[in-house]
């Protein structure tokens, strides 16, 4: 009688599997808590606060553009007041308004400030007030922005006198030309002034004191080439 061989148990190879298995577990376990780890650094360096001194710096430029607001805002203020006294004839309080506006006002402001002042002297004070051609220009600026047309015709033709071949002088005359209708006249001025600075015609193409010349052909002329 032949005896089967008994197969010997196979529990080494089962403890060596559930080892292997137990290992690969903690492994996968392990590279779980390190990303968890790695992801909780990343974030918390994505939430990390920037340094003070560029908040510092971030605060201190917001507070700045709202002083320089604050400031355009009470300057456009003053300014409508003094030209309120301006109309009225009071050229003396509207003076004091001006000549503050012209020292501290900012540059938009304080500029139109200037002009405005120049006439206000011009009617309380004597002719010297008036001693080039920039105070000619200015004071016809001003009252260019006034209407006052026959005003600024006066003062800007002094000012072309006094310092000729100036673009800007040549382009003011042009819209004083322009808004009285003389056509022809203001055509030539704004030719001499896109000759000289040929840049202005594009500020001409938009100009709100020349639009009577935009059914002329030879306007759009000028802007498109710069000649006549």
């Amino acid at each position: 009688m032949v005896r089967k061989k008994k197969r010997a148990p196979a529990r080494a190879s089962v403890r060596r599997r559930v080892s292997a298995s137990r290992r690969s577990v903690s492994a996968s376990r392990h590279a779980r808590r390190r990303a968890v780890r790695v992801r909780g650094i990343s974030r918390s360096a994505a939430r990390r606060p920037r340094p003070r001194a560029k908040v510092q710096a971030a605060k201190a430029q917001s507070a700045a553009q709202q002083a320089a607001s604050a400031q355009y805002v009470a300057a456009v203020k003053d300014f409508e007041a003094g030209l309120v006294l301006f109309q009225k004839q009071n050229y003396e309080k509207a003076r004091q308004v001006f000549e503050k506006l012209a020292a501290s006002a900012p540059l938009e402001v304080s500029s139109r400030a200037r002009a405005y002042l120049k006439i206000c002297e011009q009617k309380l004070g004597p002719a010297e007030t008036v001693r080039g051609a920039r105070d000619y220009y200015d004071l016809g600026i001003a009252h260019l922005n006034a209407r006052n047309f026959d005003a600024a015709l006066e003062n800007l033709s002094k000012a072309d006198k006094l310092a000729p071949r100036q673009e800007h002088i040549r382009y003011a005359l042009a819209a004083v030309y322009a808004l009285r209708g003389s056509a022809e006249l203001a055509l030539e001025h704004l030719a001499a002034a896109i000759q000289l600075r040929p840049s202005n015609r594009f500020q001409a193409a938009r100009d709100q004191d020349l639009q009577s010349l935009a059914g002329d052909a030879r306007f759009w002329q000028l802007i498109r080439s710069g000649v006549t």
